[in-house]
């Protein structure tokens, strides 16, 4: 194993690790700056309200994409184990 073979796994890795975990971090980012934004015009600082609507959005999203993200994990892991056998 070369460390170019390395740097392909590595790689890998990291676009699997941004593929599954973007769209929950990105979308329970913008309901924080939807609830700050309201929470500053309305002048409610209930730190609940914040944590609450990020858990259903993350709950949400693994419920309509846990099945695409599991699939790709199980792809990833595959082709590891492949490339564990050959070498």
């Amino acid at each position: 194993m070369d460390t170019g073979m390395i740097t392909d796994v590595m790689r890998d890795a990291v676009g699997v690790v941004i593929k599954l975990g973007g769209p929950m971090l990105v979308l329970s980012m913008l309901a924080g700056v939807v609830v700050a934004i309201f929470q500053a015009v309305t002048q409610i600082h209930e730190q609940t309200i914040s944590f609450i609507l990020k858990v259903v959005i993350v709950m949400g999203v693994l419920l309509l994409t846990g099945g695409w993200m599991l699939t790709t994990l199980q792809e990833y892991a595959r082709e590891i184990f492949d490339l564990m056998t050959r070498i």
